[in-house]
């Protein structure tokens, strides 16, 4: 007896699939990440992540012309500094890299949305998010800090900032920062559950950020813990994000989904660089599609609940979702 129910009616070619399709990419889904650094003409490849480079002002505003030509509506900047200290006072100078790349960016591109990370790892000679003391990062003076560096970046003409630390407590440090001097409209993104992820290997290349000593457990996710990360997300809306991320995206879409299914905010996604460069090399040497692949994971990261994704594949992704 044929079955009456046949699913495959709905596959039967390109046309019905598309009236059919449940989840739709779209280039305004994307946000592009950039790596500041000093000098002039400076366009340094980043081994582990072919296509991305460390680029000075002048090289990445190019960048960012290309990125929003391709329809791509935002851009998150990272910083790498000429010098590094203690206590990262690169990160929160009005004359910092990432403060110098906003003023150009806005006056250049002044539709294009400016999203900066908020974080002292690529500013401090230690390499760890925060201060350090007798080898702890110590929570509450790291905030005094990261307000800082938020203000300085809203004044320099961001559009939104992105605590990335994991500093208990830093989501309502930054509003109050923020409000105090008069930036209440500016939204704050918060990596509301950030975990500690080999994920993030070639981004230590990327943003000069390895830990000159231990590691970042005592204050990133431990990636076993699911119920967590739903406590953390819900401290972060409390203290005023508005919107939320969840980092790494691939291995952790269980996190992605949970999230979006309990909170009412906008959900984030950081498709980051381990995931990034491992379809690169499978890519390079002929071992899966590329494309096709690249484009699988980003519809499932959406697919899984992100609103948003963070993504080094972004301008090759835009230049697919154009044809």
């Amino acid at each position: 007896m044929f079955p009456l129910q046949r699913p495959r009616r709905l596959r039967g070619n390109a046309a019905i699939r598309k009236m059919v399709r449940e989840t739709s990419l779209s280039v305004d889904n994307l946000i592009y990440p950039l790596f500041i650094t000093y000098g002039k003409g400076v366009r340094k490849k980043i081994s582990s992540m072919p296509g991305c480079y460390q680029e000075s002002i002048d090289l990445a505003l190019k960048n960012a012309k290309e990125a929003h030509a391709l329809g791509i509506p935002a851009i998150l900047l990272f910083g790498i500094p000429e010098h590094k200290d203690k206590l990262g006072t690169s990160a929160y100078s009005e004359h910092g890299i990432i403060q110098k790349f906003i003023k150009k960016v806005k006056d250049r591109l002044p539709e294009l949305y400016v999203i900066t990370d908020v974080c002292l790892c690529e500013y401090t000679s230690h390499g760890h998010c925060g201060i350090i003391e007798k080898g702890e990062v110590l929570n509450d003076p790291t905030l005094e800090l990261l307000a800082k560096e938020a203000v300085s970046h809203a004044k320099a003409g961001a559009d939104m900032v992105a605590p990335s630390d994991m500093m208990d407590g830093r989501v309502e440090a930054i509003r109050l920062a923020l409000d105090e001097e008069g930036f209440w409209n500016l939204p704050i993104m918060s990596y509301a559950a950030k975990y500690a992820s080999a994920f993030y290997g070639p981004f230590r290349e990327a943003a000069e950020s390895t830990p000159q000593f231990g590691d970042r457990r005592s204050y990133q996710m431990d990636p076993p813990n699911r119920r967590e990360a739903l406590k953390e997300v819900a401290l972060d809306i409390e203290e005023g994000a508005d919107i939320v991320m969840v980092k790494p995206a691939l291995s952790y879409l269980d996190i992605i989904s949970d999230v979006k299914d309990n909170f009412d905010v906008p959900v984030a996604a950081y498709n980051v660089s381990g995931e990034y460069s491992m379809v690169k090399a499978a890519g390079k040497l002929g071992w899966i599609d590329e494309e096709k692949v690249m484009m699988e994971i980003l519809t499932s990261i959406k697919r899984a609940g992100a609103d948003l994704i963070l993504t080094y594949h972004a301008k090759e992704a835009a230049k697919l979702l154009q044809r």
